[in-house]
């Protein structure tokens, strides 16, 4: 499956320091040190409706890790998945009355469009469910060997009890991972299970859903069996960082790793998993059941600028939980005109301490907030309080700025 454009990022003249994360495993701040490219997943969207502000804050997060790691002067290998067949997108496309296929093409084409829009780079590997079901079948057969899968009725489950690790990502007891498993697509009150946690690797077939001849029988993956597949074959064992929405932290993540762990032992699957936090709206949780969402699309329809879309976000920390309120938005519009403004005026105020400040900000932690503060506080120290010229010791400033606020924070001013 293609991605979206690349949008052509300029070379800082000085290297950003070693990224260190939060790591939801042991609770600890870490450095990451790839060994060769960093190797990074990031779980997709379903796309049975349009990109909303939660994705985004996801996707323009872990784009802050994919520039600090290039700007540190790694390469990176991006895999990101997209989960065209599951659940939710055949009842929506049931719901509204259109083929699944046709309504799973169309959102993917509108977040392609979001993402570009928001100058998120796009990954390497961009694939879907439906392409990556030889992978997935290839990955469950290695299970069996393992005899880590058993059967009830069509369906394949995965026993959490052949992963001697389960529970180390999520660190969570099992009250929690059963509450939390029932919650987000997990059945465990099923008979015929060995343990209520086992979830289902391969869904034999169902009326009216599509399946895909295997040699497993008929029928479709599991949602947790793909992602492990796709990372395992696009970036191998132990890869930097595993991301995505808290949400994911339990069953997704813990499942795709025991799968992996169990189907190659010889390491482990992810070395970080990274987080972003829930945005909300209206005071709850902005989730599509809910229908409390504001659509990145909707907002560029209006005219509004990406770029203050894009800054709103970055004046959120990625492991955040915050709400989305429209006067945040008209307060990014009203910054980056006097950011544009300043950056006219060529000169300004230093630009090596901004440069140096945004990129330390990113390399600890993804914290954008702290680096937009920094590039804030060159802005006014060029402007001064009145709106004139303050300090025009760096003739060449805003080439500078310009440069760093692309590479780093992924803004084009």
């Amino acid at each position: 499956m293609r991605a979206w454009t690349a949008p052509e990022v300029p070379e800082l003249p000085v290297a950003g320091p070693p990224v260190v994360l939060f790591d939801t495993a042991t609770q600890t701040e870490v450095e990451t040190r790839p060994d060769g490219p960093a190797r990074m997943y990031v779980c997709g969207i379903t796309p049975y409706d349009a990109t909303h502000m939660g994705h985004a804050a996801t996707y323009v997060g872990f784009d802050l890790l994919n520039r600090a790691w290039r700007n540190a002067g790694h390469e990176v290998v991006y895999t990101q998945n997209i989960t065209d067949v599951d659940d939710p997108l055949l009842e929506r496309a049931t719901k509204v009355g259109v083929d699944w296929t046709e309504l799973a093409e169309r959102e993917t084409e509108l977040f392609r469009q979001d993402m570009q829009a928001l100058r998120v780079l796009p990954p390497d590997h961009y694939i879907g469910a439906v392409e990556s079901i030889p992978l997935a079948v290839a990955m469950i057969e290695r299970l069996q060997e393992k005899g880590a899968v058993y059967r009830v009725e069509d369906d394949l489950y995965y026993s959490v009890t052949a992963d001697p690790a389960f529970g180390q990502e999520s660190g969570y007891d099992r009250e929690k991972m059963l509450a939390l498993f029932g919650e987000r697509g997990g059945d465990p009150d099923r008979p015929g299970k060995r343990d209520p946690l086992d979830c289902v690797v391969w869904r034999g077939p169902r009326e009216g859903e599509p399946s895909w001849d295997s040699p497993l029988g008929p029928g479709r993956p599991g949602w947790h069996i793909e992602c492990a597949a796709i990372s395992h074959e696009t970036l191998g064992v132990a890869f930097d960082v595993q991301a995505g929405g808290s949400d994911l932290v339990f069953p997704h993540h813990e499942m795709c790793a025991g799968h992996a762990q169990v189907a190659d032992p010889s390491g482990p699957f992810a070395q970080v998993y990274s987080h972003a936090g829930m945005v909300a709206y209206d005071g709850e949780k902005m989730s599509k059941s809910k229908g409390n969402l504001v659509f990145v699309s909707a907002l560029r329809n209006s005219d509004v600028d990406p770029m203050a879309i894009r800054l709103v976000l970055l004046r959120h920390h990625v492991r955040s939980d915050w709400e989305w309120l429209d006067s945040e938005l008209w307060e990014a519009v009203d910054t980056l005109a006097d950011w544009r403004r300043a950056l006219a005026l060529g000169a300004g105020a230093p630009a090596e301490p901004v440069v140096t400040e945004v990129l330390a900000a990113l390399a600890d932690d993804l914290d954008a907030p702290r680096a937009v503060a920094a590039v804030q506080g060159w802005v006014d120290a060029t402007l001064g309080v009145a709106g004139h010229l303050a300090d025009a010791s760096d003739e060449n400033a805003a080439p500078q700025v310009h440069a760093v606020l692309d590479a780093a924070l992924g803004l084009a001013l």
